[in-house]
């Protein structure tokens, strides 16, 4: 087995060694199925637009309660200077601490699939946008992820690694948001434009829930996924020396 694959088997078994495993999975069920099950009802459609347009905020909190200990966690049980001493390369230790991270969000998302059936019996959905919509989900995670090991490695505490990633995910979504754009660029012509074409989420998103699947919005987030998942292993590697 790999260095990762070890790394990711620790990883993701220590999620469900404690109950908070299964109220963080219920309280993502119950809130994002709750939340899309009233309008549903009210405007008797069968599409996911709403429940898929909940989630890039309901993420920003989600995603650094996930990820808040990943780090922060081996530096307050002082396991930390153990992992880096082993024969392992830093990134390989951060790869499979994200991919059990990951592999806890897509148990979660997995849970929503009756949803779907559910509009399958009901009506005739768009399966393009169902299936695009859940591709978004599964990118917009990894990328909330990747922000959070990030803010998780440079603190020692859980609750201050929740917050700095929390604040993070959020300002990736704000800056992607129309009206704070224009309100920026009336502050600084042209910036609020250039911050939201550049790391500004929600257009990217957006497509991907509508069904559209284009090569520039997979490119956005796989690449700055990449990119914090990098910072992250180089601040490893400078923990080393």
């Amino acid at each position: 087995m790999s260095n990762a694959g070890v790394i990711f088997r620790r990883e993701f078994a220590a999620y469900f060694n404690s109950p908070i495993a299964y109220i963080f999975i219920i309280v993502f069920l119950v809130l994002n199925c709750g939340l899309f099950m009233t309008p549903f009802f009210l405007a008797q459609l069968a599409d996911m637009r709403d429940f898929f347009g909940n989630l890039p905020l309901f993420l920003i909190f989600f995603i650094p309660a996930v990820t808040m200990r990943l780090w922060a966690e081996d530096k307050r049980s002082g396991t930390f200077e153990l992992l880096m001493t082993l024969p392992m390369k830093s990134s390989e230790v951060m790869l499979g601490k994200y991919l059990a991270a990951m592999a806890f969000y897509v148990v979660a998302l997995l849970g929503t699939l009756p949803i779907p059936i559910m509009l399958a019996m009901l009506g005739n959905p768009d399966l393009g946008a169902v299936f695009g919509g859940y591709l978004g989900a599964l990118l917009l995670g990894g990328l909330y992820m990747a922000v959070g090991i990030f803010t998780s490695g440079l603190l020692r505490d859980q609750i201050s690694a929740f917050i700095l990633g929390m604040l993070a995910c959020f300002a990736l979504f704000l800056v992607g948001v129309p009206a704070v754009s224009a309100t920026i660029d009336g502050w600084v012509g042209g910036f609020g434009s250039f911050l939201q074409n550049a790391f500004g989420l929600m257009p990217h998103y957006q497509a991907l829930q509508r069904g559209v699947l284009e090569l520039g919005d997979l490119v956005y987030f796989l690449g700055l996924t990449a990119v914090f998942l990098v910072l992250n292993a180089v601040w490893l590697e400078g923990r080393k020396y």
